[in-house]
C-alpha cells in the first residue's frame, strides 16, 4: 500500500471539516429553527385586474346614459312640480308628452318631408364650403399676397350673425331655397377656413426647409409636408363647419323657409303646440350631433398618422 502524498491529506482533512458542516445544515432544512418558523410564509401575488377596451368603452356608455336619464329625471320633475326659479316650467310640456308627439311623428309622411328637406340643404352648402373654405384656407396660409387680400373680408363679413344675412340673401338670390343655402353656406365657410389657416401655419418650418435642401420642388413640399401636418386643424374646422352650418341653416329656415325642420319648430310654436317644439329641438340636436359624427368618421383615416406616431 502506497503512503498518501501531503495533498491528499489536506484535501481528505478538509472533507472531513466540511461533512459536519453540511451534515448540520441538512439537520437545519428538517427541523427549522425557532427564527426561521417566525417567518411569515411567502404568499402568491393577487392576479393583476386588466382593463380590456371593450370595458372601458363600455363604462363610458353607462356613464352618459345615467348623465342623460338624470337630465331626463330633472325635467320630468320640474314639470311635474310646476318648479320656478326664474326659470318657468309651467308650460313646459313633460317628457311623455314630447315621446307621444315624437310617436305621432314618426308614422307621418310630412316629418320626413322637412327632415329630408333640411339634409339636403346642409350637404349642398357644406359641400361648397370645404371646397372653397379648404382652398381659400390653403393659399391663405403659404401666400401673403392672397392673405392680405382675403383677410380683410373675412374679418368683416365673419361676425355678421345669420340672421342679419337673411334680408340680403332674398334680395340677392332669385328663390327662397337659393337664399337659405347662402346663409348655410356662410356659417360653414369661415370656420373651415380660419382652421385651416392656422394648421398650415403651425407647419414647422424646419420640415419645408429640410425638404428644400433635398431638392424638392414647392408642389412636392405642399403635398407632402405642408397638407399633412396641416389636416388635423382641418379636420377639426370640418367638424366645427358642420354643427354651425346647422345654426345658420335653422335661421334661414324659421325666417323664409316652407319646409326644413327649422319650419317645423317655429310652426309648432306658432300654433302654440308646445310638444311639437321639443321634438323639433331634438330632432335638430340628434340631426347635428350625427353629421358631425359622420364628418369625423370619414376625416379619421387621413389622421391614421398621427395615431401611429402615438
Amino acid at each position: 500500500m502506497m503512503p498518501k502524498s501531503p495533498s491528499d491529506a489536506v484535501s481528505a482533512e478538509s472533507n472531513n471539516a466540511e461533512t459536519p458542516a453540511a451534515a448540520a445544515g441538512t439537520d437545519a432544512g428538517a427541523a427549522p429553527t425557532p427564527e426561521s418558523a417566525a417567518l411569515p410564509a411567502p404568499s402568491t401575488p393577487p392576479p393583476e385586474w386588466v382593463v380590456t377596451p371593450f370595458q372601458v368603452a363600455l363604462g363610458r356608455w353607462i356613464i352618459r346614459t345615467a348623465a342623460l336619464a338624470a337630465g331626463i329625471a330633472f325635467w320630468h320633475y320640474a314639470c311635474a312640480t310646476n318648479l320656478t326659479l326664474y326659470i318657468r316650467f309651467e308650460n313646459v310640456p313633460t317628457p311623455l308628452q314630447v315621446w307621444r308627439a315624437l310617436l305621432e311623428h314618426l308614422v307621418e309622411t310630412t316629418f320626413y318631408l322637412h327632415i329630408g328637406a333640411s339634409l339636403r340643404r346642409i350637404a349642398i352648402s357644406y359641400v361648397l364650403a370645404v371646397a372653397s373654405g379648404v382652398t381659400i384656407g390653403l393659399l391663405m396660409g403659404r401666400s401673403r399676397f392672397v392673405r392680405d387680400i382675403v383677410s380683410p373680408y373675412i374679418e368683416l363679413l365673419r361676425p355678421i350673425p345669420a340672421v342679419a344675412w337673411i334680408p340680403l340673401a332674398i334680395l340677392l338670390l332669385p328663390t327662397e331655397e337659393g337664399s337659405i343655402i347662402f346663409i348655410t353656406y356662410l356659417g360653414a365657410v369661415f370656420p373651415i377656413i380660419l382652421n385651416t389657416v392656422h394648421g398650415v401655419e403651425q407647419t414647422p418650418e424646419v420640415l419645408v426647409r429640410a425638404a428644400q435642401t433635398l431638392g424638392a420642388r414647392q408642389i412636392t413640399i405642399f403635398r407632402h409636408v405642408v397638407l399633412p401636418g396641416a389636416l388635423p386643424s382641418i379636420c377639426a374646422g370640418l367638424a366645427i363647419g358642420m354643427g354651425v352650418s346647422w345654426f345658420s341653416l335653422l335661421a334661414g329656415e324659421i325666417i323664409s323657409g316652407q319646409y326644413g325642420i327649422g319650419y317645423f319648430t317655429w310652426n309648432a310654436y306658432s300654433i302654440i303646440h308646445y310638444p311639437d317644439i321639443v321634438v323639433g329641438m331634438l330632432a335638430i340636436g340628434l340631426l347635428g350631433t350625427s353629421c358631425t359624427s359622420l364628418v369625423r368618421q370619414l376625416t379619421r383615416p387621413a389622421l391614421a398618422w398621427q395615431r401611429k406616431a402615438r
